[in-house]
């Protein structure tokens, strides 16, 4: 099954290049410009992995992965940054982030960490759907 992923960053350019680059490896790919774009995205599809640019103008991508964990903590969200710090990276994982790369990133890496978000939340949505079950059948008298 092919990898869905949602790529967020605000340059125009190295978005299309970093998604032309995805599909071919054959991902099903969407792009956003814009944090509060994602943010729509993220809330009416189903996604295995965000790719999160971390420095954007409206809304930087720690505000971005906070507001997008909050609303769906299974999502898998990988930052993509040109202006890593060791406390930024830090932070990202504190706040739920699956993991956190460098610009240029490289894509046999980057796809190797798609695919493990993607098995990641496989396994979440799994445990969850079984935990709903499990409440059903001890509310209803059967």
């Amino acid at each position: 099954m092919a990898e869905k992923v949602l790529l967020v960053d605000d340059e125009e350019d190295f978005l299309d290049s970093l998604a032309e680059r995805m599909r071919a490896r054959g991902m099903n790919v969407e792009t956003s410009l814009s944090a509060k774009e994602a943010l729509k995205k993220a809330e009416a599809e189903s996604f295995d992995a965000i790719v999160l640019d971390l420095m954007m103008p409206e809304m930087d991508g720690l505000e971005v992965l906070k507001a997008l964990k909050e609303k769906r903590p299974e999502l898998q969200i990988i930052l993509l940054t040109g202006h890593a710090t060791v406390e930024k990276g830090i932070e990202a994982m504190k706040l739920g982030a699956t993991d956190f790369l460098e610009k240029p990133a490289d894509l046999k890496s980057l796809t190797e960490k798609i695919q493990k978000a993607q098995a990641k939340k496989m396994i979440l949505v799994e445990k969850q759907t079984e935990e709903k079950i499990k409440k059903i059948m001890s509310e209803r008298a059967w």
